[in-house]
């Protein structure tokens, strides 16, 4: 075996606790290669991170953490800084991640250190300059989680959205970030895709990109099967995932709107219980004595071992959903449109239903809620199916490959800071 790499992962958040997808994907990734490699840490912080519980979480796999705090606009400020970007050539996201303090931090941690690869976790961090190393230091090779193809889920964003500002500005911003993503994949030591789908769009605009399919994964231990709800119990449907992610936003509304009323009607005896944190009214307004909106909670594996099924219905998205992963992990029967299960090897019958119209989602629901036994088998297929292939620890082995292949004195290349 080759001699341990040393790694540093570059975040615009900490990657624990982990409360959400990205950052199930960044801890999952780092604990598993911290088994056999050297893991160290820079990410900014944002005011409601507790910095100090984050670095306890991490301390448990990293040797060395560096967070920086900083502000990004929220609300109506967000909004206000979005349009001024416009007047700028680059994006808005590149603007909020490549600061000043990051970088100095990162020249603090670099100059200390030597590392053979850091892997950033969005394509706009790319931009930061990783040119950096102890006296007689080889640069590191950098490479690009790339949890998404970045550009194209902007450009749903815009295809979906309501007002005449927020197109123009999605219209504008998009276009910005291909180009900053497309610089960042021909620039990079490699890149890393999360789906064969996001591998092939990426290819079919930059032929000759060095890159791997590492798909996101699923703590087995943590997300194990449960016994099954009581056989008199209401059945529970359950969906989760935060807010202030769009595609999840747009999934909950679209949920509402479209597939509850009938859902509802059919089955009287049902309950909807959405989990995720920011919440906005408009979501909140639904909730009701069959609708509880759970926000951001303690324990999700309690509440979705108390689910009768799992429903994903998303319209918006690329890379891989976790909370697909995390549910099959579950043994928990799901429904989800085709695009929620894109870039996972479900098939439609065998260990999930997907259903892309309202009605047929409905029917689906129905089919799980009226025999127990079909849920049984999708739930166990499920479990197979992550168990097989979709463990951190067997990820990681693929990705630990493709990073010794980019390592200095390979094929690694470092992005120019720009």
């Amino acid at each position: 075996m080759a001699s341990p790499l040393d790694l540093l992962f570059v975040s615009s958040f900490p990657a624990s606790p982990a409360t959400f997808g990205a950052q199930r994907r960044i801890e999952g990734l780092m604990r598993a290669l911290s088994e056999r490699h050297r893991v160290s840490f820079v990410g900014l912080a944002a005011p409601e991170v507790d910095q100090e519980r984050a670095r306890e979480a991490m301390g448990a796999y990293c040797d060395a953490i560096e967070l920086v705090p900083c502000h990004e606009a929220t609300g109506r400020a967000k909004r206000v800084a979005q349009l001024r970007s416009l007047g700028s050539w680059k994006s808005y996201e590149r603007l909020y991640m490549n600061r000043p303090a990051l970088q100095r931090a990162l020249d603090r941690i670099m100059g200390a250190r030597a590392f053979d690869v850091v892997s950033v976790e969005t394509p706009f961090l790319a931009y930061s300059d990783y040119r950096r190393a102890p006296a007689g230091s080889p640069i590191p090779s950098l490479l690009i989680d790339a949890h998404n193809v970045e550009f194209d889920l902007a450009r749903q964003y815009g295809a979906m959205s309501k007002g005449a500002v927020r197109r123009v500005y999605h219209e504008v911003n998009w276009r910005k970030l291909r180009s900053e993503e497309i610089q960042a994949w021909r620039s990079a030591g490699g890149v890393a895709f999360t789906s064969p789908d996001d591998e092939a769009r990426a290819r079919a605009i930059v032929p000759g990109i060095r890159s791997v399919v590492a798909p996101n994964g699923v703590d087995l231990a943590q997300f194990r099967p449960a016994p099954a709800p009581p056989v008199d119990a209401d059945p529970t449907l359950v969906f989760f995932g935060t807010m202030n992610y769009f595609p999840n936003l747009d999934a909950v509304r679209w949920l509402f709107r479209e597939i509850w009323p009938s859902m509802s009607a059919r089955l009287p005896r049902v309950r909807l219980k959405i989990i995720g944190s920011h919440p906005p009214p408009d979501v909140l307004a639904h909730a009701g004595p069959r609708v509880e909106i759970a926000g951001l909670v303690d324990d999700l594996q309690a509440h979705l071992a108390a689910a009768t099924a799992i429903v994903v219905p998303l319209r918006i998205g690329g890379g891989t959903r976790l909370k697909i992963l995390e549910s099959l992990s579950m043994g928990k029967p799901i429904v989800s449109t085709s695009l929620g299960a894109e870039g996972i090897a479900t098939r439609s019958g065998e260990n999930i239903l997907l259903a892309d119209e309202p009605e047929a989602f409905v029917s689906a629901v129905e089919r799980l809620v009226g025999d127990r036994d079909l849920a049984a088998r999708l739930g166990a297929a499920g479990r197979t199916l992550v168990e097989r292939s979709y463990s951190w620890a067997a990820i990681s082995e693929t990705l630990e490959r493709f990073l010794e292949s980019i390592r200095p004195g390979t094929a690694g290349r470092v992005a120019p800071a720009a």
